[in-house]
């Protein structure tokens, strides 16, 4: 993702760019093809709403910036309520085709395994980098890298899902046509339905890490196995709360708790289970998930998995033009500086390549301005963030400078409004200038 929008944004500013893809001659434990800006986790951007959201105003802020991966997605969009589900496939190789037309970009395949000496790099790896560019990178620094766990959840075929059980809606019918209300497949569950799939959760056999991994998990995916142990209700109130939505088959029983799968495709034969990361094994997967009402006789396309995500600690080694302060002629971009979720690691991105073209046109780009979605993020890896406890982060409201209540408090969907409106005007006098 980054590394796409990257090369994109420089080589509209007129500089050439080569775009170095090791795949697929050097494979990863997530990815399935060799296409650029390919989605393995989910198919989601998550939020919409760039007038109350803030994942939503950071579309908003890379769509006015000609992003090219917000440009794909919503060429690719599928119903999904409120949020930006994408066909994922498709977008992959519409990001690519358009990047390998594109006059002043050359990608060449082929693994980097150190950190280049000469010329301007932008190091956009992902969490997945590469075994040798990971110890390049370690030994530059002299630290540690930082790690996480994250977690991918399965995907079913759609055939397979029994529709005399389950239903289609979304969360409060949201969306404004009626395949965005009816976007999403529902599984309801009662409440000894629900104690039998936690008691199977909790005893169902787990990937163990290896002797030494201490690495964490990211707060915004965990495994569902990881929030069943923090309490039995924990998932119901999560990932599985049944608020917002009515049983088509039997309208007048409330579920204790709901299932949701979102669709991946266009074509809608795939559904994701929304937020049922694991860390299960396979074989547990497939009979735990067997438990959920309408899922009895499910089909899988992709089972759940977990692997370790790389980061570096940026707060220490980059500056606020996102160069690596012991080499600058490298800057590093997405989610290996430690943002989290497509669309923050692909506006990432897109500041990189800006701010490389710009210094080698001879200019010096200013990072945007601290009301924006992408002056929040930048600020939160390049000095923001406390570098002895720094983790992953999404784009949040409570990065951005506080809104001024002027005498009187705020409802929270004022305030957030007032954020958006302040960052759009903002971003927009930073793209004029």
């Amino acid at each position: 993702m980054a590394g796409s929008e990257a090369a994109r944004q420089a080589a509209n500013m007129g500089v050439p760019v080569v775009l170095h893809e090791m795949r697929p001659q050097v494979g990863t434990f997530a990815h399935r093809t060799g296409s650029l800006a390919e989605m393995v986790c989910s198919n989601s951007f998550r939020s919409d709403d760039d007038e109350r959201n803030a994942v939503g105003l950071l579309h908003w802020e890379m769509g006015a910036a000609n992003g090219i991966i917000m440009q794909t997605a919503r060429a690719h969009r599928l119903p999904a309520g409120g949020a930006l589900a994408v066909d994922r496939d498709p977008f992959a190789e519409a990001v690519t085709a358009h990047l390998l037309a594109h006059p002043l970009i050359s990608v060449e395949y082929g693994e980097i395994t150190e950190l280049p000496r000469d010329g301007h790099w932008i190091v956009a790896t992902g969490p997945l980098t590469s075994g040798a560019l990971a110890e390049s990178i370690k030994a530059e620094t002299g630290a540690e890298s930082l790690a996480f766990f994250d977690a991918i959840a399965p995907i079913v075929y759609g055939e397979s899902i029994d529709m005399s059980v389950a239903w289609l809606q979304s969360r409060y019918d949201k969306g404004e046509t009626e395949e965005e209300r009816a976007a999403y497949i529902n599984c309801p569950m009662d409440k000894p339905q629900y104690e039998a799939f936690i008691d199977a959760l909790l005893a169902a056999e787990k990937t163990e890490f290896h002797e030494g991994e201490t690495a964490g998990y990211f707060d915004g995916c965990l495994p569902i196995e990881v929030m069943a142990e923090r309490g039995r209700e924990t998932l119901r109130h999560g990932p599985m709360k049944p608020v917002g939505l009515t049983n088509a088959h039997k309208p007048q029983e409330k579920a204790y708790a709901v299932v949701q799968l979102r669709r991946d495709n266009k074509l809608g034969t795939l559904y994701n289970i929304v937020g049922f990361q694991t860390k299960m094994k396979y074989g547990a997967q497939t009979a735990v998930f067997k438990m959920i009402p309408g899922l009895q006789d499910a089909s899988f396309a992709r089972l759940g998995g977990i692997h370790r995500n790389t980061f570096i600690n940026s707060p220490t080694l980059l500056d606020n033009q996102m160069r690596l302060k012991s080499r600058p002629n490298i800057r590093f971009a997405g989610q290996v500086t430690g943002v989290e979720g497509y669309v923050e690691s692909a506006a990432m991105g897109l500041l990189a390549g800006r701010m490389a073209a710009a210094e080698i046109l001879g200019a010096t780009l200013p990072p945007p301005p601290p009301e924006t979605a992408m002056a929040a993020l930048i600020t939160h890896i390049t000095g923001g963030a406390e570098a002895k406890t720094f983790q992953p982060m999404n784009v949040n409201f409570g990065l951005f400078p506080p809104i001024d209540a002027k005498g009187g408090r705020r409802g929270r969907k004022d305030r957030y409004k007032a954020y958006t409106d302040r960052a759009k005007e903002a971003f927009t006098a930073w793209l004029a200038s």
